[in-house]
């Protein structure tokens, strides 16, 4: 982080029915809100190359550990990680920084939580941006199992569905964990001739994960890398695998998100290499969003914002001018 980013402790009181409830936030720069929403397993710190980017151009950047994460308060409960929680503490954290409307940014999980607060808070939301992730329904449980036949050991959001089994695993490799999960994007050719290495589709990354293959290179810095073990050393896993346990909920409770047409300025950056949020998962976006942005970033792959920062600020921030300055 350069000295223009301030890590802030920012209470949030009665959060969860906590009343010590609180976000770790960065904040850089003044002027019109942005608020960056990382997703799982990320930190507040994955969006650093944009912090500074966005804050240079005259808005004010703000990003979050969220609930569950890093320096953030971790309730147990599963029910405690729902959307109406977690966007809650989004609309909580506006509340507490004095700030009517912003601009939300969200990166994988983050990304389905942005484009919920369009539906669930759309009076708080000045505009959608997501890298990776689409504008649809999360998948259910169910879909996710199909993949794998059942067999729910070889898809992890299947297997983080059993309450404390991923956590008690992942918990005791966590160096490991970051070391072979932050990574560049190698071609998928590999990718997929690594999930099919033994004749049967593995999408489960984290079990086994001292025997997983290494593919691409490292995308921390060595200081970077600590604070990523250090944090889910603290934390644990369990916060953000919760956010998976709601999945089938949240569709029953919400099911206008990703559905609702949206009337907002949009931004979509889809990375080719991603091979779990692929481009074409976005393809129907412009029949529910009437004011839409879309891009592909060449050969980036799932964590496009750290590995393509200059390629993702690119878009991101004209964008933000064009449509906030």
């Amino acid at each position: 982080m350069t000295s223009s980013v301030t890590l802030t402790d920012i209470a949030l009181p009665g959060r969860a029915q906590d009343p010590d409830f609180h976000l770790a936030t960065y904040q850089a720069g003044s002027g019109p809100a942005v608020v960056f929403v990382h997703g799982f397993p990320d930190l507040a710190l994955g969006w650093q190359q944009q912090l500074v980017a966005v804050a240079e151009q005259g808005f004010q950047a703000i990003a979050p550990d969220m609930r569950g994460y890093g320096g953030s308060s971790c309730p147990h409960p599963v029910e405690a990680y729902t959307l109406a929680e977690l966007t809650g503490d989004l609309v909580a954290l506006l509340d507490a920084l004095e700030i009517e409307k912003a601009v939300f940014v969200g990166h994988d999980w983050g990304g389905f939580v942005t484009w919920a607060m369009a539906v669930l808070h759309p009076e708080r939301v000045a505009g959608i941006a997501a890298g990776c992730t689409p504008y649809i329904p999360f998948p259910s449980v169910a879909v996710h199992t199909e993949l794998v036949e059942g067999d729910i050991d070889r898809q992890y959001v299947a297997w983080f569905q059993q309450d404390g089994i991923a956590e008690a695993y992942m918990d005791q490799h966590v160096r490991t964990i970051v070391s072979k999960i932050m990574r560049t994007a190698p071609p998928l050719e590999k990718v997929y001739a690594a999930a099919f290495a033994d004749g049967k589709l593995n999408m489960n990354p984290f079990l086994d994960v001292e025997n997983a293959p290494v593919l691409g290179e490292p995308l921390l810095s060595d200081e970077h890398f600590e604070h990523y073990v250090a944090a889910f050393t603290r934390t644990g896993f369990r916060g953000g695998i919760n956010w998976y346990r709601n999945i089938d909920s949240n569709a029953a409770a919400h099911p206008n998100v990703g559905v609702a047409p949206l009337n907002i300025p949009c931004l979509m950056l889809m990375a080719e290499r991603d091979p779990a949020l692929r481009p074409e998962f976005a393809a129907d976006m412009p029949e529910r969003c009437s004011d839409l942005e879309m891009h592909i970033i060449d050969k980036a792959g799932h964590w496009v914002n750290r590995e393509q920062a200059a390629a993702f600020n690119g878009h991101l921030i004209p964008w933000l001018q064009k449509k906030f300055s």
